[in-house]
């Protein structure tokens, strides 16, 4: 993993807007309707080479896919694992955020309607890894992106066990914990051949900040132990994670404070980079617990300092101000400049339009560019 030792670099979370007629191709796929496949493939390798060609042209130091081939950020791996053929929907559960506001709960859920269109499955049976085809699909399909900016740094995205484990909930294993062991079992096979193929390998694990419930979940140590014996062959900085607390405009009352978990986070876990929510009004706050925390040795991190829900394009000197602070605290090697979150977390729901979304990033390189004439100028 490249670090800042000469400029701030810049990267983004993941997901980033589809194209509506390849949108619509997702969705034909996800509700089992007749699709051609080979038109669907196509689409999405010219999607994923123009989401990378207008990454670079942005200026992003580390590009990926954009997830154009996945419908969601965890729920993709309904076709790539055995477990879940027995479609047992999973009903969707009211954000604990929204309890206090009933009518803000009801105007939201009409707002997000196209979310409920994504399938979550309960698992009903063993889990195995099947999606080979599909990953190396995915992973041939960045490369030839990158093929006419081969020094380009990527990153691949895969579900951690815990947050599959969260979404599509268990009811084969005698208990949840033998379960997130199973899944973890299952996808080390996607995350050894995203290493293999010379990517970074981002773990997206929203389960460790309570994203549901408003508290840390109390077998945290347990997720973060399953998560590192999926990634035990994989050299710490090979990876990085990510941690949120829901991609959604809201209350967010509840969130769980970033230093309730941060510390156990990064000592504990073995992904060298670290990407977390910094720049939206609920976490901005939150640069200054890296002032009490020490961070360990060989760590990187990633905080937001674009919010990933709102239409506002961030001037490139309060992006600048926000990498400073934490450039001063944990020092400027040790920070990348990334996004709050996914811009397409679900496939045809975006928040931010398309258009802004590349105008935000130029904005944020932009910033990185500032803050890096203050830090190596002092």
């Amino acid at each position: 993993m490249k670090r800042s030792t000469d400029a701030i670099l810049s990267t983004h979370t993941g997901s980033l807007p589809r194209p509506d007629d390849l949108v619509d191709m997702l969705y034909a796929a996800e509700s089992g309707e007749a699709v051609d496949h080979g038109a669907l493939q196509d689409r999405v390798r010219s999607a994923v080479a123009d989401s990378v060609r207008q990454q670079v042209q942005a200026g992003i130091d580390i590009v990926n896919d954009g997830e154009m081939s996945k419908v969601s950020y965890s729920t993709y791996v309904n076709a790539r694992l055995t477990g879940f053929e027995g479609h047992v929907h999973v009903p969707r559960r009211p954000r604990a955020d929204a309890e206090a506001f009933p009518r803000y709960a009801e105007w939201n859920a009409r707002q997000q309607q196209g979310a409920a269109r994504i399938k979550r499955f309960a698992c009903m049976g063993e889990v195995h890894y099947v999606g080979h085809a599909q990953l190396e699909e995915d992973i041939r399909n960045l490369k030839t992106a990158l093929a006419a900016t081969p020094s380009t740094e990527a990153f691949m995205t895969a579900a951690s066990p815990g947050v599959i484990a969260l979404f599509q909930p268990n009811q084969f294993y005698p208990n949840d914990a033998a379960y997130i062991e199973a899944l973890a079992d299952a996808m080390r096979e996607e995350y050894e051949a995203i290493h293999q193929a010379g990517f970074i390998l981002q773990l997206d694990c929203p389960d460790l900040t309570g994203l549901t419930s408003g508290q840390a979940p109390a077998d945290m140590a347990l997720r973060i132990d399953a998560l590192n014996r999926a990634v035990a062959n994989i050299p710490p900085d090979r990876m990085r994670m990510h941690l949120c607390w829901g991609n959604y405009e809201g209350p967010h009352q509840l969130d769980v404070p970033l230093k309730d978990i941060v510390g156990e986070v990064l000592s504990s876990a073995r992904p060298m980079g670290l990407s977390f929510e910094g720049a939206n009004p609920r976490h901005e706050h939150e640069w200054a617990v890296f002032k009490n925390l020490r961070l360990p040795d060989g760590k990187v991190i990633i905080p937001g300092v674009l919010d990933t829900t709102t239409n506002y394009i961030e001037h490139p000197e309060l992006v600048a101000q926000r990498l400073a602070r934490y450039a001063k605290v944990v020092g400027r090697e040790n920070v990348i400049a990334g996004a709050d979150c996914g811009f397409g977390t679900f496939a045809g729901t975006p928040m931010v339009h398309p258009d802004i979304v590349f105008a935000k990033l130029g904005s944020m390189v932009e910033g990185a560019r500032l803050a890096t004439r203050a830090l190596w100028d002092h």
